[in-house]
């Protein structure tokens, strides 16, 4: 997700001025032609906002004049006449669509905003009519009825399989007038959804807090305060001025560093209210999400909106998700507590006269592993500025899965900051995959840090393989002065998180587009990203990347060993502020209103039915949750980060048996997770690398929240 050359401001700009508009005539829309970039990375810097309008409707003909060639099909329906030719129907709609997801989210602009109004409508609306073809669903059913009998491969049966429930699930068995009511609703969904994300951007973006009072920042590190005068600069506010943000960059160093308790309430209130207010106010927009996805689930056929998202995935009900997480809960409310206790004892050891409240929580924590483990995080985050910890998960992908990274210089880029890299086979030179990062939080990016891609991959009908292209993007501290960008333990376990998405994109083998890399049932896709957050600290791997960034010194052992001691501590808070933020999300799924929800209430049911610490809240609050509401992505799907984690911590214990770096279990799970996609059923995966099916144990235990206990070791990998 990123580009080079000439961001689209800048390309916007030369298109308005009087030297461009004399080339107009000249200009050729990128999208409509074939790429002769390197590897046909999108060619970013020749790409103006004219060209994403007049791009998607010709690709949403051209998918149109496709899919009516299948059925318009005489021949009987083959999986090659049927399937393949649909997953293969529409390339230009592939690229423009891919570009434009992907700049609207990581540079985004005025622009892009009004253009998105448009283009996700009309997309929308495009990929309805199609699911609901009822000569296009006829194909499909043929083949699902006789799939038996066809001599279909395994990951043509699940294709088939797959579609088959897909169309299902979009109303491809509705009468004319209910597939009418099912696009009018999908529609009024996607509108919702922008003018969800759309409030969120501005509300975040809108707040700021001005210190003018240096004494204000004690305990702050200084280059979080060299990064706030900066943005005090760029705001005009001149010298003895900072500005503290809503960015996690900005927001996490405050709550946790800052000395000064009024300014740690004042951010944690801010942010914990973001969107709640005009002209911003997301409240009144989930009030009509919720009721629309009601809707929606009632057209298809089930009791609500929950039921409808989770039956396709391996958790298969909300009951069955919400069994996990209570398991989770409890242990970890119980933590929590400890915690807390913990935190207060200290705070009166301090003489700080204060009672533990939830913006305290950061504070006191820090405190607490500081005083316990005599592990300063500060100290710690020398040794991780942003090029080291990428140079570790670089050194981890070819220790594991044979695999070298190479900067491509001269390669688009969507922006200046992104680097871009040649992923080939690091012993044949083969080309594999390019992957590009984009690691700086900015005004135009929203919040949070996610994988994608440019371009996915598939195997062509000669038997060659189109490779994919992947990006990684975060938000974290720019470089300030002399200082580079330094990671926190967490945004360290963040960045070997997004690139393990990354390998899962980048590494798939599956034949078939609509099976490759990530496109897998959603509560199995976070099992390749969290897996790899366990090599983040790892000694063996730690030693080989974290380099103090100014002294070149390889973290110590001594610092090694405390990194280890304080691995689980505030593992309550992480905990229970995950779980609960997944277990508000399924009683959303749960809801069925025929009017006006009040948000905010619900929000505060579920909370006093769950038993919420009075010191934290959910991880994150309704109107900033755009996982489950900024798209139906996440949607009743959030527990989905802590189901995988069941999958992860098991099979991570397997290669803590073997050894980290151990080959057999490497070329196991690359064969049998990373390169298979969504073409075999993913417990079947799961079992093929680990041997058996998991349980919570290995959670609760590598979150510190139950014994350690001896692993069994009769649980081989497979290949």
């Amino acid at each position: 997700m990123k580009k080079q050359l000439l961001t689209l401001a800048t390309v916007a700009v030369l298109a308005a001025g009087s030297p461009a508009a004399a080339q107009q005539d000249m200009h050729k829309n990128p999208f409509l032609e074939p790429y002769t970039t390197p590897y046909q990375i999108p060619p970013f810097g020749e790409i103006t906002y004219g060209d994403y309008m007049p791009a998607l409707k010709q690709g949403l003909a051209e998918f149109e004049a496709n899919v009516k060639a299948i059925v318009d099909n005489p021949e009987t329906p083959t999986f090659d006449n049927t399937v393949l030719a649909f997953d293969n129907a529409s390339p230009t709609l592939d690229k423009v669509v891919l570009v434009f997801a992907a700049l609207e989210e990581s540079n985004s602009s005025p622009e892009m905003i009004a253009i998105a109004e448009e283009f996700y409508p009309l997309y929308s609306q495009a990929q309805d009519k199609v699911m609901m073809n009822d000569g296009l669903f006829r194909r499909f059913k043929y083949l699902y009825d006789h799939r038996a009998e066809l001599g279909l491969a395994p990951d043509q049966l699940r294709a088939v399989e797959t579609y088959y429930k897909n169309f299902t699930r979009a109303g491809a068995l509705l009468d004319q007038a209910q597939k009418e009511e099912l696009m009018a609703l999908n529609t009024e969904l996607t509108n919702l959804y922008l003018a969800f994300n759309k409030n969120l951007l501005n509300a975040t973006n809108s707040f700021s807090i001005v210190i003018d009072d240096a004494s204000r920042l004690a305990g702050l590190p200084a280059n979080v305060v060299g990064v706030a005068a900066e943005e005090a600069a760029s705001r005009g506010l001149g010298e003895g001025k900072w500005v503290f943000t809503l960015h996690a960059p900005s927001r996490l160093p405050v709550l946790q560093y800052a000395d000064d308790r009024d300014l740690r309430r004042e951010m944690y209130e801010g942010y914990t209210t973001q969107a709640t207010k005009d002209p911003y106010n997301n409240l009144p927009v989930i009030s009509k999400i919720l009721q629309v996805r009601a809707k929606k689930a009632h057209l298809l056929g089930f009791k609500d909106y929950g039921s409808y998202m989770t039956d396709n995935v391996m958790a298969k009900t909300v009951d069955n998700a919400e069994n996990l997480l209570m398991q989770i809960w409890k242990p970890a409310v119980e933590r929590v507590h400890q915690e807390v206790a913990e935190m207060q004892a200290l705070a009166d050891r301090r003489g700080d006269k204060i009672t533990i409240a939830p913006y305290d929580y950061y504070y006191y924590a820090e405190k607490v592993r500081a005083d316990k483990y005599n592990l300063d995080e500060n100290e710690v985050r020398g040794y991780f500025a942003v090029d080291s910890v990428r140079n570790g998960i670089f050194n981890m992908a070819e220790r594991l899965y044979g695999v070298k990274f190479t900067e491509m210089p001269d390669a688009p880029r969507y922006f200046d900051e992104v680097t871009v890299y040649d992923v080939t086979d690091a012993k044949t030179g083969e080309h594999i995959a390019v992957f590009m990062t984009d690691y700086f939080t900015r005004a135009s990016k929203r919040q949070g840090a996610w994988m994608s891609e440019f371009k996915g991959s598939w195997t062509e009908p000669d038997g060659t393989s189109s490779r994919p292209i992947v990006f990684n993007v975060g938000n974290f501290t720019r470089p300030s002065g002399d200082t580079p960008s330094l990671l926190s333990i967490d945004e360290v376990e963040t960045m070997f998180h997004e690139f393990g998405h990354g390998l899962h994109g980048m590494l798939t083998r599956a034949r078939y587009k609509s099976q490759s890399g990530t496109n897998v049932d959603r509560d199995f896709v976070e099992l390749p990203s969290q897996i790899h957050e366990h090599w983040a600290f790892e000694p063996e791997l730690l030693r080989t990347y974290a380099h103090h960034y100014q002294t070149g010194e390889t973290i110590p052992d001594e610092l090694i060993a405390r990194l280890e001691a304080a691995a689980n501590h505030n593992q309550g808070f992480t905990t229970a502020e995950l779980a609960g933020a997944a277990l508000l999300d399924l009683r959303y799924g749960r809801l069925n209103p025929d009017g006006e929800v009040d948000v905010e209430a619900f929000e505060a049911q579920v909370a006093k039915d769950l038993g919420m610490p009075a010191e934290l809240t959910f991880r994150y609050r309704s109107p900033y949750f755009k996982h489950i509401f900024g798209s139906d992505g996440y949607a009743s799907g959030y527990y989905t980060y802590l189901w995988a984690e069941v999958l992860d911590a098991d099979g991570f214990e397997l290669f803590k048996e073997k050894g980290i770096f151990d080959p057999a279990t490497a070329a196991a799970f690359k064969h049998n997770v990373l390169e298979q996609g969504g073409s075999v059923d993913p417990m079947t995966l799961y079992i093929n690398f680990r041997g058996a099916e998991p349980s919570v144990d290995a959670l609760l235990r590598n979150r510190g929240l139950k014994d350690q206990k001896t692993p069994d070791v009769n649980r081989p990998a497979k290949d």
